[in-house]
């Protein structure tokens, strides 16, 4: 499937205001890689010659521009930044979009760019992504970043369901309110702006497919993470008090993080405390 030319133009609009919005970094190459015939794009910053990379992965209705802030922040480092299909400026095939389909894709952007290992990096629903490729792939992940993702189902099947519903009744309404929801905290107006464009920028079957799988048991499987796991989540009333517990039953190797005073895009809110963080996690495990 092809984008069209006025799909290119509104994607691209949307990274230059995000870009705007961060002040970060600027906007990197583009890359293609092919999954079932759809093309995936991505980032490649830093020594292509290195075979181990990070990777990150963004969230439900997000895509690469969300990772702007940490672009340029790991310089000894190669950096992989990913556009799930269906996000972004990768493909938006009429399909079902499954935690596995978006882990394939990872695997076949790594393929593409020659990458052994990687260190994957999962923002909300980039977490669960993250855990089906490493279900899939263990062997070449060196540990996983959890940025404010979930690894168990996280409300009350009936109160998933009927949200689900919500989705597919009217999904830009209630896209939007709980998009909002994430974002009341927040007190940056611009960057607040900028991700709800980026989140509207997702064809509405894509969203309304996606949030769907997060009421399928298989997702939620307790199978434990035998590498080393950074969990960086931001303080609030959607963490039960035994977050940290659970984690650790799934993930002993775990470094755990509990900020306050961020919303669920805290990586863009405290950008250099997120990549000095994660940078020194790496140097401590000598994962890289």
């Amino acid at each position: 499937m092809k984008v069209h030319r006025f799909v290119w133009a509104f994607v691209f609009t949307i990274s230059l205001s995000l870009s705007a919005a961060y002040a970060q970094s600027p906007i990197p190459k583009s890359n293609w890689a092919d999954l079932d015939g759809s093309k995936l794009h991505y980032y490649d910053i830093g020594d292509k010659s290195k075979k181990n990379a990070m990777v990150f992965i963004h969230g439900w209705t997000g895509n690469v521009e969300l990772w702007n802030a940490s672009y340029s922040a790991f310089p000894k480092y190669r950096v992989i930044v990913v556009d799930l299909i269906g996000h972004g400026k990768s493909d938006q095939p009429q399909t079902e979009y499954t935690m596995e389909l978006f882990a394939r894709g990872v695997d076949a952007v790594l393929k593409k760019a020659g990458v052994s290992k990687a260190i994957l990096i999962g923002h909300s629903m980039g977490m669960p992504v993250a855990r089906q490729f490493y279900r899939a792939h263990p062997e070449r992940v060196l540990g996983i970043v959890n940025v404010d993702g979930s690894i168990r189902m996280f409300a009350e099947r009936q109160q998933l369901e009927a949200f689900i519903a919500s989705f597919r009744s009217d999904y830009q309404k209630t896209r939007d309110a709980f998009i909002d929801g994430m974002l009341t905290a927040m007190k940056d107006e611009k960057l607040k702006d900028a991700i709800r464009t980026a989140n509207r920028a997702t064809p509405d079957h894509v969203g309304i497919s996606a949030f769907s799988q997060f009421a399928k048991d298989e997702l939620w499987k307790t199978d434990p993470i035998k590498v080393p796991v950074l969990a960086i989540l931001a303080q609030g009333p959607f963490w039960p008090p035994d977050t940290e517990t659970f984690h650790r039953l799934i993930a002993p190797d775990l470094e755990f993080h509990m900020w306050t005073d961020v919303t669920h895009f805290l990586m863009l809110e405290r950008p250099k405390e997120f990549n000095e963080t994660i940078a020194s996690w790496i140097e401590k495990r000598k994962l890289l």
